[in-house]
């Protein structure tokens, strides 16, 4: 079973780590997977700067790898 994922993690750690959350950031509204942002950004900072819930992203990125909470 996968680690949880938290919000003070890395986007690009966490895409590398689990490609399968690729599609939850695309979904949730985060297609900018390639920008210069997601290298130093956690996802607490992205969602943040996309206006999205990072309670329900995380939830779901934790849903996509198996991960319990």
């Amino acid at each position: 079973m996968a680690a949880a994922i938290t919000k003070d993690m890395s986007i690009m750690d966490v895409v590398q780590q689990y490609p399968d959350t690729v599609d939850v950031f695309i979904s949730a509204g985060m297609g900018c997977l390639g920008c210069a942002a997601a290298h130093f950004e956690n996802i607490e900072q992205g969602a943040l700067a996309h206006g999205i819930d990072v309670d329900a992203l995380i939830k779901g990125l934790n849903e996509a790898v198996g991960a319990e909470q």
